[in-house]
């Protein structure tokens, strides 16, 4: 299972370091809890990782700007934690915040928007909204096919709602 551990206590040791040089609501302390949760989200400890990015969340709420692009990435991995854990309504209302700052923050056919739409056609796929799904793979394809080389491994597989497979 990797290094989790090892990795853990260095980022652990990290950001003891860093609650004692840096200010309640830096960003980096941010960065340091979004790390931790990153780890335990690899090894499946669900829960520890939502805890951690929610106080990533918490902290790049006051430190940044409104519709800064680490804000969406704070809601998508908190949606990403919510969606492995099965709750889909969860998942879907911080994958579709998460989109609407990449909306803003990001060029129109930035990457992150084409994996935003495919992370919420996933949610929809689960919960049986087969229609929303394949409008939301669609849109993610669309933005895709403009923004990545033709021979990108995510152009290569284009997912097909659970009921459409049957």
């Amino acid at each position: 299972m990797g290094e989790y551990s090892k990795a853990l206590s260095s980022l652990e040791r990290s950001l003891e370091i860093q609650k004692i040089t840096l200010h309640s609501n830096h960003p980096d302390l941010a960065t340091s809890y979004n790390n931790i949760a990153s780890v335990y989200y690899n090894m499946g400890e669900y829960l520890k990782a939502l805890s951690s990015y929610e106080r990533s969340l918490e902290i790049r709420k006051v430190a940044l700007p409104s519709n800064h692009p680490d804000l969406a990435t704070s809601y998508n991995n908190i949606a990403s934690v919510y969606y492995n854990m099965g709750e889909y309504l969860k998942a879907l209302t911080y994958y579709e915040r998460s989109l609407e700052i990449f909306k803003i923050a990001l060029p129109p056919n930035h990457p992150l928007l084409g994996a935003s739409y495919n992370n919420i056609g996933m949610v929809f796929d689960n919960m049986g909204e087969y229609s929303k799904a394949l409008s939301s793979y669609e849109r993610s394809l669309e933005i895709r096919k403009i923004a990545l080389p033709s021979n990108h491994p995510d152009l290569a597989t284009f997912p097909i709602p659970k009921k459409r497979q049957r």
